[in-house]
């Protein structure tokens, strides 16, 4: 008997909660997922709401710096619109389901991000007061790498004869959102390496791995033949042409570049193949290492570093390809070198007729073949010191100020190389006196030699000296 007022308030205020709950009304709100999209893609945000009451307001945000600032980025308010466009009725059950959409026709990379559809309803009770309810999504905005390119580290290097040194090959890739993933190929087939957490010491000499060879070559390194080169001045002194192991593939100079009626008779291109007694013929052991820099923007650049004992012998002329693989990129991206060495230096030297007094400059244009890594140039006189003073100069031009008369017929060295090889350049400067300088004037450079009144020429003549490995 006791329990029955208990039993009765109890259902009393469960049957109260019903009623206030009815005047309220319901509302429920969720926003519909998305797949990542594509930077450039137009996307549309669906926001769909169930309610059985009268619509009050609509609101879309954009959620920045980490959910302390909300943009507000549409609006509809019933109020001071009739305007239901923005809405589409599906007349599902009770004609109580809608939808709200948000497009943005080319969506960025900065528009990464959550976002809320707020939803309100009047309250059945009061219009004084309104019922709430949200939903939110995390946009989720990718972006293809924006370009690739493959550099070798630490050049320009010089070429190695006698020691074998690592050799590294640094793929670069950029504007990629979220990370690609960036692997090697040599000559079209993958390559399998070995990750490395830490670059390798600089001084840590060739690299090693436990795991098996497999041989590249099909003949026994050890064993090539030991052809010295000869020497350029031995060959002017003997007289003739120098032996050459490739006569057929030897240089001579470009009918354009030599613009005298007459030129020196200076040897051609002098092959050397010594090879060091360090080349093995076993293939290579790959180190890879990844380093990953975010940018401002929300993309990361990646760092793909490949390094290996590098084998002149092989490895000249080999391929290397740099490939990206990123859900943004329908099929993979690529970049690819070829490692050469440099081959047929291409000389200019202005002015083209030069006089006494005048300042010569010597430069490489360019190789007889496309060459990676770059190359670095050394300049020497031969037999005797620069204009300055100095045994040599590294720079891709030579620079001689005021030539005096006394550099008639001397002889200049480019040395060019990378670490696959090596080749020299020689020219020979002919300088014949100034008629507007009188002889017996020239205090700081000398009497002028050659007849009077005869024309001066500068006479470009090519020697090149490659060294293959």
């Amino acid at each position: 008997m006791r329990a029955a007022p208990s039993l009765l308030r109890r259902g009393v205020c469960l049957l109260l909660a019903a009623i206030l709950d009815l005047a309220r009304g319901y509302l429920t709100v969720n926003i519909e997922p998305l797949p990542p999209v594509v930077a450039g893609d137009a996307v549309t945000l669906k926001c769909n709401f169930k309610t059985d009451g009268r619509m009050r307001e609509i609101v879309w945000y954009r959620v920045t710096d980490g959910g302390t600032i909300k943009q507000k980025i549409f609006t509809f308010d019933a109020m001071f619109s009739t305007n239901y466009s923005h809405m589409e009725n599906y007349r599902k059950r009770e004609d109580l389901v809608y939808q709200s959409t948000v497009r943005l026709p080319e969506v960025r990379i900065s528009d990464n991000g959550p976002y809320e559809c707020h939803v309100g309803i009047y309250d059945r009770a009061t219009r004084e007061k309104v019922v709430l309810a949200s939903g939110n999504i995390f946009l989720n905005v990718m972006a293809p790498p924006t370009s690739i390119e493959v550099v070798a580290a630490d050049t320009p290097a010089p070429f190695s004869r006698y020691q074998a040194q690592n050799f590294t090959l640094v793929c670069i890739v950029s504007g990629g959102k979220p990370a690609p993933m960036v692997y090697f190929k040599r000559d079209g087939e993958p390559i399998d390496a070995v990750p490395l957490s830490e670059p390798p010491a600089a001084s840590s000499g060739p690299l090693q791995d436990s795991r098996p060879f497999r041989s590249l070559l099909h003949r026994d390194l050890d064993d090539t033949k030991m052809q010295k080169s000869l020497s350029l001045l031995d060959g002017e002194n003997r007289g003739g042409r120098p032996y050459t192991e490739r006569p057929a593939r030897s240089l001579t100079p470009d009918p354009s570049i030599l613009l005298q009626p007459t030129t020196e008779n200076i040897p051609e291109t002098v092959v050397s193949r010594e090879f060091p007694r360090w080349v093995h013929s076993a293939e290579p052991i790959y180190f890879l290492r990844h380093s990953r820099t975010p940018g401002s923007d929300g993309t990361v650049e990646v760092r793909a570093l490949l390094t290996w004992t590098l084998n002149p012998q092989i490895d000249n002329e080999a391929l290397f390809s740099c490939e990206v693989k990123h859900p943004a990129l329908s099929m993979p991206m690529q970049a690819e070198v070829t490692l050469v060495a440099p081959k047929g230096p291409k000389i200019m030297m202005t002015p083209s007729r030069a006089r006494v007094g005048d300042t010569v400059r010597i430069l490489v244009h360019g190789f007889q073949n496309e060459v990676f890594p770059e190359p670095m140039f050394t300049w020497t006189r031969v037999g005797s010191r620069l204009l300055d003073g100095s045994t040599e100069f590294d720079g891709k031009e030579l620079v001689l100020e005021r030539v005096p008369a006394e550099l008639n017929g001397s002889m200049y060295r480019c040395t060019a190389q990378n670490p696959l090889g090596s080749t020299d350049t020689h020219t020979r400067l002919i300088v014949f006196e100034n008629p507007n300088i009188p002889r017996g004037t020239e205090e700081f450079h000398g009497s002028a030699s050659g007849p009077a009144g005869a024309r001066l020429t500068l006479v470009l003549a090519l020697t090149v000296v490659l060294e293959l490995t």
